[in-house]
């Protein structure tokens, strides 16, 4: 039987993303970010395109680790300037009806009481369609403006993560039971409150003793996300994620992750396959694999190297501008983005990586591995991916802004169709069942969330 594969467009609520200097393009629309009209064409195209949801990436920090500051992110909007994606959402799912929505939400700088209600709200709004991205944030700039201005060791963050993620679940689904909101007029009774529970949650990190502030939405706890690669982080995705989002640079790489998550998941106590795998991924495509290569010659002469290490600094952490350009980088311990050294040290045993090397490979993309072609070149290695690595799907980014997307939704997924490699069409209605089947709107009952779970006599 062939595997349908899952699609999410990887997105971010400003002007650029990932590449670098590929703003300058005539036909990227990067500079509309701040127009709702905007987002709602964009949902309702990846809606036509059968595309499982967007996941909109998010920093409450910014760039300024290249050079000791961050004019060169500035110059390049190099993730930077960044709305909040949140707001954008209900717009979104107005315009549409199946299309999901995964949105990054720090454990760092809020609270969970707070992250819990949001997600709450958005899992109303959306009827179901809502996920949460769980970071543990990474940059000093957002210590020095959200925080105490120290940066938790990176051990320690995932530790106030663990903790952070154990309360939401006690506030979504151990504080109201499943019809506590009973609406009976003649009685007088909106909510029953004997089917209100107090969490008495007493941590380490956080108090939080009460009742929750939302009723109950159709998928109680949004899709949890996670994205961490290191030791830690994947302890995290195994234990509580629902789809881990990898970006690895090879498919051996890729295969050797997917393999240690599963198992870690299994030692937890959960089923492997209630945990779906999606690689980033960014396609340049046309109609024939002569016209997409044209397209990637175009925006390799428009990659700002500036802007590239811009980024890739304030992800690892290092001020690349202080390493020889064609020496190979080691293995290097960072309290920052550990993920984002150890992708290029690592992660393909087959290279070392030099800073020129890094600056060249991210410039378009970002650290996604990419794939050029036409219909039948693109679907046939998705498709290599998939069946080499054992993952579920892709995140794909992009180069130039929506032009990508639409390219890859108007070549590319019919071809996937034909193959019987991806949807034409939706069965559930909320983002857990678009993952995994018709009827599986809340969580597995293996999630070490469930066991907080209140239902009504």
């Amino acid at each position: 039987m062939t595997k349908q594969i899952k699609f999410f467009a990887f997105d971010f609520a400003g002007p650029a993303h990932l590449s670098a200097g590929i703003w300058k393009h005539p036909l990227d629309r990067g500079h509309e970010y701040k127009s709702v009209k905007y987002w709602v064409e964009y949902a309702k195209l990846l809606e036509k395109g059968c595309f499982d949801g967007i996941f909109f990436a998010d920093n409450v920090g910014y760039h300024d680790v290249y050079n000791g500051s961050y004019e060169e992110a500035l110059k390049d909007a190099a993730q930077f300037p960044a709305n909040d994606p949140a707001y954008i959402i209900p717009a979104m799912a107005a315009a549409t009806e199946h299309l999901g929505f995964g949105v990054t939400s720090s454990t760092a700088y809020d609270h969970p009481y707070s992250v819990a209600r949001k997600f709450a709200t958005l899992d109303h709004l959306t009827d179901g369609r809502v996920g949460w991205n769980v970071v543990t944030s990474y940059s000093d700039s957002a210590a020095k403006n959200l925080g105490s201005g120290t940066q938790r060791s990176h051990d320690d963050r995932y530790g106030h993560a663990e903790e952070f993620v154990d309360v939401v679940l006690k506030l979504l689904e151990g504080s109201w039971e499943d019809n506590a909101a009973v609406v009976d007029r003649e009685k007088g009774i909106y909510i029953d409150p004997t089917r209100v529970h107090e969490i008495h949650h007493e941590g380490e990190h956080f108090k939080v003793p009460g009742i929750f502030m939302c009723e109950p939405s159709k998928q109680r706890t949004p899709v949890i996300f996670q994205a961490g690669g290191s030791s830690r982080g994947v302890a995290l995705a195994a234990a509580t994620a629902e789809a881990v989002f990898t970006n690895a640079t090879s498919k051996a790489g890729l295969k050797k992750q997917v393999d240690n998550l599963r198992q870690q998941a299994a030692a937890a106590g959960r089923d492997p396959n209630h945990v779906a795998v999606v690689q980033m991924m960014t396609v340049v495509t046309g109609r024939t694999d002569e016209e997409a290569q044209q397209r990637y010659e175009e925006y390799k002469k428009l990659v700002s190297y500036d802007g590239a290490m811009a980024r890739y600094s304030g992800w690892a952490g290092l001020d690349m501008s202080t390493f020889d350009p064609d020496v190979p980088l080691k293995h290097v311990k960072t309290n920052a983005g550990q993920t984002m050294v150890d992708l290029f040290s690592k992660m393909d045993p087959t290279k070392e990586w030099t800073p020129r090397d890094i600056a060249e490979y991210i410039g378009i993309g970002g650290t996604s591995p990419v794939i050029v072609g036409g219909p039948e070149t693109v679907a046939k290695e998705l498709q290599s991916w998939v069946d080499e690595t054992g993952i579920d799907g892709f995140n794909l980014g992009n180069a130039i802004k929506f032009q990508d997307i639409k390219d890859f939704i108007d070549n590319v997924v019919p071809e996937l169709q034909t193959r019987g490699l991806m949807r034409t069409g939706y069965d559930g209605s909320t983002l857990r069942e678009n993952i995994f089947g018709q009827g599986n709107a809340r969580l597995a009952s293996d999630h070490p969330g469930a066991k907080y779970h209140k239902t009504s006599a």
